[in-house]
């Protein structure tokens, strides 16, 4: 190539670098700069948010500064692995080594400030199993205290600890009965070792029985409240808050499910304060019981009552010398509301009454032979109660055609007489055996298994008593087709409970 042509490529190159350049900066919006400058970012206002939903952001944010410094970072060193580690996944286990070599379990939960002087309420599954010493508090301000247990209830997972501080901030604790579904609420707690997280969500549910607390007895309170706002392992004994900076609840459990969506369960303040209250005073809760057995009513079974309404729980059974058998109560009661306050299902009416202690009395509106009544409980405590067994008596005559099994085809099930060994292990006097039935039955679908016994029929608020296979059968002729009954049956290990069945049977 020839030196002018050289010369030429240059030239036309640099023309074009210049030109290029003054292209682009006489666009709109640019500007032109060099590395010893500052850059221009755009930083006006592309929209001005309403006055309502200015508010609301404001509500969070003074809410969130000043609930935080009411909830507290608590860690737990335990020996062993916490028996509820899968059952309360807010607790964040990590694993340590001490001096001697031992191994150790450390879990972290949240804490709400309940006194200025150092009263803390808790789940007591974060503090379950704690060694001596071994539970440690900091507060918002990154002060650390060691921390003593008061007391625990393990009926509804409340326990209460105390530090040795003074001039605290302390939570105000709300009415969580009156919560409404959909409202705002906020979650404020430790989760995943990060301290003083806030989240919020609405409350998506209320009386939520999920099934995680029970006792050695099989006995649990679970009236939750249930919330969309994202908590996590360490959220456990944390503050659920509304708006108004008022506690509702003690956040206490997630569930989940493998696409990743979470519900977070809160126990509800009435209940908890009304716990913390009798562990600060006297380190126990002694609860209050009315001594029945006792089931959710659904349409069929408010049918077989002749109820005008498809809610509250039904009486299976009662308990020998108890609160409920001393008041007048009887089996096929249906208990609607408790002290003027409506009951919607079994775990509603277990958290209104566990909040009494035995002598304090209870006011049930009951749903009997057609028409309500009101009956006053003297609670009993929960000690030395057992199912009353029933004295083995003569059997009972029997049709002499009905001797054999009967089967009816449609419903799906097969009674029999019942033996005289049938009659002593199931502690009864008469009734029929279930001693088959057809899998994906009608009575199948309704709960009906082989190996119980029926004694007792309810249809319209009567009840009609089952002594032997011909009863049973002449009961079964003089239903109406989609007529709902109740059928009450007993197990073997003495357990009474009714299941709602739909004629036709035959």
């Amino acid at each position: 190539m020839s030196k002018r042509a050289v010369l030429v490529a240059i030239t036309l190159v640099s023309a074009g670098i210049v030109f290029g350049a003054v292209l682009v900066s006489s666009f709109s919006g640019a500007s032109l700069s060099f590395a010893d400058t500052n850059t221009e970012f755009r930083s006006d206002v592309p929209f001005t948010p309403s006055a309502d939903a200015a508010s609301l952001n404001e509500t969070f944010h003074q809410v969130s500064e000043l609930v935080t410094p009411q909830v507290v970072y608590i860690a737990v060193k335990t020996r062993a692995r916490n028996p509820h580690q899968f059952f309360w996944p807010f607790q964040r286990p990590d694993r340590e080594q001490d001096e001697q070599d031992e191994r150790y379990s450390t879990g972290t939960g949240s804490g709400i400030i309940l006194t200025a002087d150092g009263y803390i309420m808790t789940n007591r599954h974060v503090i379950e199993n704690a060694i001596e010493d071994g539970i440690t508090v900091t507060l918002y301000d990154n002060r650390e205290f060691d921390a003593r247990v008061i007391g625990e209830d393990e009926n509804t997972d409340i326990a209460v600890i105390k530090i040795d501080a003074e001039n605290l901030s302390a939570a105000s604790l709300g009415n969580s009965d009156e919560i409404r579904i959909g409202e705002w609420v906020m979650a404020v707690g430790n989760p995943l070792g990060l301290t003083s997280t806030v989240t919020a969500g609405i409350v998506s549910a209320i009386s939520r029985n999920i099934g995680i607390m029970r006792d050695r007895g099989g006995f649990g309170i679970e009236n939750f409240i249930q919330t969309d706002a994202a908590i996590n392992p360490g959220n456990s004994g944390g503050a659920l808050v509304n708006l108004q900076g008022q506690v509702i609840g003690v956040n206490t459990a997630i569930a989940g499910s493998q696409q990743g969506t979470y519900l977070g369960f809160a126990v509800p303040i009435n209940l908890a304060k009304v716990v913390a209250n009798a562990l600060i005073r006297e380190g126990k809760f002694v609860r209050g019981y009315i001594g029945v057995r006792i089931t959710d009513i659904d349409a069929k079974k408010a049918e077989a009552l002749g109820m005008d309404v498809y809610k509250g729980v039904l009486v299976e059974s009662l308990v020998e010398d108890g609160a409920g058998e001393a008041a007048g109560l009887r089996v096929g009661d249906a208990i609607v509301a408790v002290d003027d306050k409506s009951v919607e299902s079994a775990n509603q009416l277990q958290a209104r009454v566990g909040m009494k202690h035995p002598g304090e009395s209870v006011n049930l509106k009951i749903w009997r032979d057609g028409k309500y009544i009101t009956k006053s409980v003297t609670l009993k405590g929960r000690d030395g109660e057992e199912v009353a067994a029933v004295e083995e008596d003569e059997p009972a005559e029997e049709k002499e055609e009905l001797r054999e099994p009967v089967k009816y085809e449609d419903a799906g099930f097969t009674v029999a007489p019942l033996t005289r060994q049938q009659r002593r292990s199931f502690e009864v006097q008469s009734g029929v055996y279930i001693s088959d039935i057809r899998r994906n039955s009608q009575a199948w679908e309704a709960g009906l298994r082989s190996g119980l016994v029926v004694f007792e029929a309810i249809r319209k608020g009567e009840r009609i008593e089952i002594g032997s296979v011909g009863d049973f059968n002449d009961f079964v002729k003089s239903l109406n087709d989609d007529e709902s009954i109740l059928l009450r049956v007993k197990t073997q290990e003495g357990d009474t409970m009714f299941i709602p069945i739909k004629a036709p049977i035959e």
